[in-house]
């Protein structure tokens, strides 16, 4: 049910922005992501985003989709993860600005708030809330502190 909750909110974001005519090469952003992130153990990140509607409003979303990787107990282990953020001012891609997340893995649903440096270097910190347990691994929860660097392919300063 969670998963089916969370696809469809992704639908709804990306519709909402093919319907308005919107995506066009000026007003969106995609490429890798790679970050790290401190919750019950030390993971790094490495995924993809698409930040839409860059420009169009006061508020712009990403969604990224990742995959955590960490070693602990003696296993390496990969949790998938999706994010879902709001970017405030995001149109202005020159100043910080604060932003608003919410990460979904099969064990954690991790609200969080951050800083964003254009768009490129994200702080966050939040807390993540279990809601499974994964085999061979310590409980993932409480508190989290990450930092992550998107890199637009398509980025052009004029």
């Amino acid at each position: 049910m969670k998963y089916k909750l969370l696809a469809l909110l992704l639908i709804l974001l990306v519709s909402k922005t093919f319907a308005q005519g919107k995506f066009k090469n000026d007003n969106f952003l995609f490429g890798p992501t790679i970050g790290y992130a401190n919750q019950a153990g030390n993971f790094g990140k490495i995924g993809g985003f698409v930040l839409l509607d860059l420009g169009e409003n006061t508020i712009s979303y990403k969604i990224d989709a990742n995959a955590n990787m960490a070693y602990m107990r003696d296993n390496f282990h990969v949790i998938p993860e999706i994010g879902v953020t709001g970017y405030i001012n995001a149109g202005e891609l020159i100043y910080s600005f604060p932003f608003i997340e919410t990460e979904f893995t099969p064990y954690t649903i991790t609200p969080k708030v951050g800083l964003s440096l254009a768009s490129f270097i994200d702080f966050g910190i939040g807390y993540g809330f279990k809601i499974n347990e994964k085999k061979d691994f310590k409980p993932i929860k409480g508190f989290q502190f990450s930092v992550g660097l998107n890199l637009p392919l398509n980025f052009n300063i004029y």
